[in-house]
């Protein structure tokens, strides 16, 4: 079964980090994302940029309406995501719980709807 693993944090804190110590936890990922793509597990992951260039787009009364920045205010923001295969939710609840930058926030699990 397909889960997504979104990553959240502070992006403020994140700030303040030691640059070293983010180049040691992208090293990790690297090395995380290589033995699940090893296992089979590992679909798709990949870092957001800030969440200060995104762009949210609202549907209402027929119109568009295209504002820059997040759709909320919150304490965190999503800043990647994971997309893996897992057994079950246990499973799955082990792999995100080994993800390097978890420990700079956490990870939501989801199970991905397949129409198939």
């Amino acid at each position: 079964m397909k889960y997504l693993c979104l990553i959240y944090g502070e992006e403020t804190k994140l700030e303040s980090v030691p640059q070293s110590e983010l180049d040691a936890v992208v090293g990790e990922c690297r090395s995380h994302d290589a033995g699940l793509r090893k296992n089979g597990q590992l679909l798709a992951s990949e870092r957001l940029q800030p969440v200060s260039t995104a762009t949210t787009i609202r549907f209402s009364n027929g119109r568009t309406a295209v504002t820059d920045g997040p759709f909320a205010e919150t304490k965190e923001q999503l800043g990647g995501f994971y997309l893996i295969e897992a057994e079950d939710l246990d499973d799955a609840i082990k792999i995100a719980s080994n993800i390097p930058p978890a420990r700079f926030g956490c990870v939501e699990v989801r199970p991905i709807w397949e129409y198939r």
